[in-house]
């Protein structure tokens, strides 16, 4: 059972032309077309959810850290002119 060779395909165009016309045929193509650009477009915003589900927890995570350093010096800028008066 291997892949479908030159003679098969002949074979099998030519049952789905004697199946639907010639006028049906380009219609089918058409819709079977648009079926796959569909699946594909869905496959690929599937995809795309999946990396940014992974992504956005690493930058949340990165914001948080990112906002925790920030406020770490504005406490000590906070305690630094307390000191500065008891010294004086």
């Amino acid at each position: 059972m291997g892949s479908l060779g030159p003679t098969e395909l002949i074979i099998i165009f030519g049952i789905i032309l004697l199946l639907f016309g010639a006028k049906k045929l380009p219609e089918l193509a058409r819709g079977l077309g648009r079926g796959i650009r569909e699946f594909k477009d869905a496959t690929n915003e599937i995809s795309d959810e999946i990396q940014n589900a992974d992504y956005e927890p690493k930058q949340k995570q990165k914001i948080s850290q990112e906002q925790q350093q920030a406020a770490e010096p504005e406490s000590q800028q906070s305690k630094n002119p307390e000191e500065a008066g008891e010294k004086a």
